[in-house]
């Protein structure tokens, strides 16, 4: 089999690719330059001299297509279209999928025919650092957060504390960024999507939690309604779900 690998850190999942497949089927890309010349130093003081590429990723090696498998050992918010592009069909992706809000799952991806992608998420609680291009933008100055309409929230931020909520939450806001701060003398846990505007910020009291919004979205409301849905399925496990990717997008089923 040909492996693309995306990520080549120290060299050594590249050298156990090398072993077992032969170097000649073995291509690993690295982002930074200073790691990748290392990886090639280790790799070589072991005679091994597979095609390493110093470059972005994310758009993959399309002088090696078609690969039989793209291993990815960076985080992604959505698999690129350059993997399924350079897989073959019937070809696996095998990538962290995850967002700003701190949720990952590996994703294990078949290639049809007509150029999508679609597979399970595998179980177990898997992260990886996101790839450069998809880390979040900085969040610059805060929006007023004493703005917006607030109402009693169905949902509180202490959901977030679990691993598979945030995961669902991501694919309901999956522009927002969460912080923490202190207002008011009471502490307030809040949303932001820096593209839209959209901000929710939520505080509890009592055993009760309010939301106030505000923005170009009701960031929290969707956030709910998401929920409300995968609540209604009986909030399945993340190996219960599976990820299809289109030209349209990267959408998630439960």
């Amino acid at each position: 089999m040909r492996v693309l690998e995306i990520g080549t850190g120290t060299g050594y999942s590249t050298a156990v690719f090398c072993s077992r497949l032969g170097e000649e089927n073995v291509t690993s890309i690295e982002y930074d330059q200073d790691v990748a010349a290392r990886a090639q130093g280790n790799l070589a003081r072991l005679g091994l001299l597979p095609t390493l590429v110093t470059g972005d990723g994310l758009r993959g090696h399309g002088e090696g297509a078609p690969y039989d498998r793209v291993i990815a050992t960076c985080g992604v918010r959505t698999v690129p279209s350059a993997w399924i592009e350079q897989t073959r069909p019937g070809g696996i992706i095998l990538a962290t999928v995850g967002g700003w809000l701190g949720a990952s799952g590996l994703a294990r991806l078949t290639v049809h025919d007509d150029g999508t992608a679609s597979g399970p998420l595998l179980s177990g609680q898997v992260g990886f650092m996101l790839a450069r291009p998809h880390l979040p933008p900085p969040l610059g100055l805060l929006p007023d957060l004493t703005a917006g309409k607030e109402r009693e929230a169905r949902t509180g931020a202490d959901a977030l504390h679990d691993w598979t909520t945030r995961f669902v939450v991501q694919s309901a806001a999956p522009g927002a960024q969460r912080l923490t701060l202190t207002r008011a003398g009471r502490q307030e846990h809040v949303l932001i999507d820096v593209e839209s505007g959209s901000w929710a910020a939520l505080f509890g009291e009592d055993g009760r939690w309010t939301v106030r919004q505000d923005g170009g979205a009701a960031l929290w409301d969707a956030v709910e309604e998401q929920l409300g849905r995968w609540h209604s399925a009986g909030a399945p496990a993340l190996d219960e779900f599976t990820v299809s990717v289109t030209p349209d997008g990267q959408t998630y089923r439960w």
